[in-house]
C-alpha cells in the first residue's frame, strides 16, 4: 500500500511533493480534485504515480456517495478529518487489493474523462455555430 499523509489544507499553502485536495464541507464532501478548495484536506504522497491511483479511488468513493455516512452538520454538513482518516486508508487498501483490475479501472477512467471533455468541447463548438447562424438570421 503507499503511504501518504492526509492533513487539513490551509489557504496559500505551497506543497513540494505529489499531493491532491478532497473536499471536506457540503453534500460534494469526498470530492478530489488537483486545485485546492477552499475546505479541503490535502492528500501528499512520495510519487506522482500513487497520487494519480489514489486520486481515482477518492473520486471512485465520492461518485458513489461512500461519505455521506460520515457527514456531520444540519445546515452544511461536514466530514471530519479523523473520520477521513480512519475510513480512507482501509478503504483505499481494500480496493487496490485487485491491482491489476484497479489498473484497468483507472484506464478506463481516463478514458472516459478525456471522451466526456472532448464532448463538452464539441457542445460548446455546436452552440458557437448555432448562435453564429441564429445572428445571421435575425440580421437580414
Amino acid at each position: 500500500m503507499t503511504n501518504f499523509i492526509i492533513k487539513t489544507h490551509r489557504k496559500d499553502t505551497l506543497y513540494t511533493k505529489p499531493h491532491l485536495f478532497i473536499l471536506n464541507k457540503g453534500m460534494n464532501s469526498g470530492k478530489p480534485q488537483k486545485e485546492p478548495f477552499t475546505n479541503s484536506f490535502v492528500v501528499i504522497f512520495e510519487k506522482e504515480k500513487d497520487c494519480e491511483n489514489i486520486f481515482f479511488i477518492a473520486y471512485s468513493l465520492w461518485q458513489t456517495k461512500f461519505w455521506h455516512p460520515f457527514l456531520i452538520g444540519s445546515v452544511i454538513p461536514f466530514l471530519r478529518l479523523p473520520d477521513f482518516q480512519k475510513e480512507f486508508n482501509p478503504q483505499a487498501s481494500l480496493m487496490m487489493v485487485e491491482h491489476e483490475q484497479h489498473l484497468k479501472n483507472v484506464e478506463a477512467l481516463k478514458l472516459l474523462e478525456k471522451k466526456e471533455k472532448q464532448y463538452k468541447e464539441d457542445i460548446l463548438l455546436i452552440n458557437d455555430i448555432r448562435k453564429a447562424i441564429l445572428y445571421r438570421y435575425c440580421k437580414k
